[in-house]
């Protein structure tokens, strides 16, 4: 029997929505093109969230040097990291997403980082964007949330990490399916604690119709506990949360050295989301992070705040309905009266905007007012 949920509408009616398989794999691979946060990087790395550009559909991926292709991987998207991320797509009703879909994906893998010459990503991604007659450059700068004066050595410095990442095997294998199967889950579970610096995962993006209306729902898959715990201790990763304010405030003070009055401004945005957010995802990673969710106008995370200082408005992140499209433009358009928020936001409407602490810092209680006004007052954020 089909699995409901109900979508409440604004007459204060209930529109129910039936789960539905994808009609044809090839939807599904249109809308991970379309809307790459169906990825769900907030799921796979907490604060540190992996955010997504895609290289290309259909890369292929050859099994000899010099040689012709011989598989062609449906995506192929880099994170904010530089970390090449081999995606694969198939409907939970394809027999091969069982056994099959596991051997093509290692295949992939191993080929690829062998015989993927140095430049090869950069060159396909470039060709992407010459064809829909976009700046390559000025596309992966606005990724990065960089500085406009310093943006062409941040975007050289982000296709080096790319090769080392891809030299070193650290790349990261997700399998998407409109149903993820017990027998491909358990594989994906022990690849994950077996493969490091390599990350295997899945995820389920489940649909539901009613109408007009669509809903997709991401769930990642393969992160078990034994695999975190491996991982972090092989790649000198830390787990933050639940350990929340005094981790993050000693690594500013401590670790990244910020001034006094960044230091302030720091722990004044902390409380804001503290008390207001209803829950906040702390990091997984080097550098301790938060990202508050206010989930009466959004399901992610409205900005994440690092410990060296640095704030990312996820913009891309506010696209999952109309309500949150209208919620992003009204946010975009009060944090634009903020001088030194309106080139970064101008350019980053559909992306992350990247703002340092010199930036925001001074003008920290009006970022603060102006995400009060908007959100509201809600419960204290869950730790």
């Amino acid at each position: 029997m089909s699995r409901c949920i109900y979508l409440r509408q604004s007459d204060g009616t209930l529109r129910q929505m039936v789960e539905s398989t994808f009609a044809a794999e090839d939807l599904l691979q249109e809308l991970l093109e379309k809307y790459p946060n169906l990825l769900a990087g907030d799921q796979i790395d907490g604060a540190a969230s992996p955010r997504w550009l895609l290289v290309a559909r259909e890369l292929g991926v050859p099994d000899q040097e010099n040689a012709p292709d011989r598989w062609s991987l449906d995506h192929l998207f880099l994170d904010q990291d530089g970390v090449p991320t081999l995606v694969e797509v198939k409907r939970s009703s394809d027999t091969r997403i069982r056994r099959e879909v596991v051997g093509q994906m290692l295949d992939y893998a191993a080929n690829a980082i062998i015989y993927w010459p140095p430049d090869h990503l950069r060159n396909r991604f470039v060709a992407k964007c010459e064809a829909i007659k976009k700046d390559a450059e000025e596309v992966v700068a606005t990724f990065l949330g960089g500085e406009p004066d310093t943006a062409h050595n941040a975007v050289g410095r982000f296709w080096e990490q790319v090769k080392t990442n891809l030299q070193a095997g650290k790349i990261r294998l997700i399998f998407v399916a409109d149903q993820i199967p017990s027998e491909l889950r358990r594989i994906i579970e022990f690849l994950n604690t077996q493969m490091d610096p390599a990350e295997v995962l899945a995820i389920e993006v489940r649909q539901f119709v009613g109408g007009e209306l669509q809903t997709l729902v991401p769930q990642v898959i393969g992160q078990t506990a034994a695999a975190e715990q491996k991982k972090g201790a092989s790649s000198v990763r830390e787990s933050w949360g639940p350990k929340t304010r005094e981790v993050f405030l000693a690594s500013a003070e401590n670790q990244w050295k910020l001034r006094r009055d960044h230091l302030a401004a720091l722990e004044r945005l902390l409380e804001f989301s503290l008390k207001r957010a209803d829950r906040i995802g702390w990091g997984n990673g080097k550098t301790p992070g938060f990202s508050p969710r206010f989930l009466n106008v959004a399901r992610r995370s409205l900005y994440t705040v690092y410990a060296d200082g640095n704030l990312y408005l996820n913009f891309a992140w506010l696209d999952q309905d109309e309500q949150e499209l209208r919620f992003r433009q009204r946010l975009a358009d009060q944090l634009q009266s903020i001088p030194t928020f309106a080139p970064k936001i101008k350019v980053a409407l559909e992306g992350y905007a990247r703002l340092t602490v010199d930036e925001w810092g001074p003008e920290a209680d009006r970022l603060i007012g102006t995400l009060e006004s908007l959100v509201g007052v809600s419960e204290k954020a869950a730790i």
